[in-house]
């Protein structure tokens, strides 16, 4: 099993391959059978991890709104 730190970065990294305008959720950063392979636990915490991530970074990944089963949502833009 992978560390979540190590999801994380990956997860960041992946969205260097996001286009400008591009809304997501953290799930879409991996292939689906990757996602499936983490356990629900470390789902939610690699969440949590990547939305304080983008909240204490100034960089180009901006939280927007929550999805109806409560994902967060996200966009890429240009600064």
């Amino acid at each position: 099993m992978v560390d979540v730190n190590e999801l994380l970065v990956e997860a960041i990294r992946e969205t260097e391959n996001l286009n400008e305008g591009e809304v997501f959720l953290v799930k879409d950063l991996f292939k689906g059978y990757a996602w499936n392979r983490i356990t629900r636990k470390d789902r939610l915490l690699l969440g949590t991890l990547f939305l304080n991530w983008v909240n204490k970074t100034d960089g180009n990944i901006k939280a927007i709104e929550k999805t109806s089963s409560n994902q967060q949502r996200y966009e890429k833009y240009i600064k």
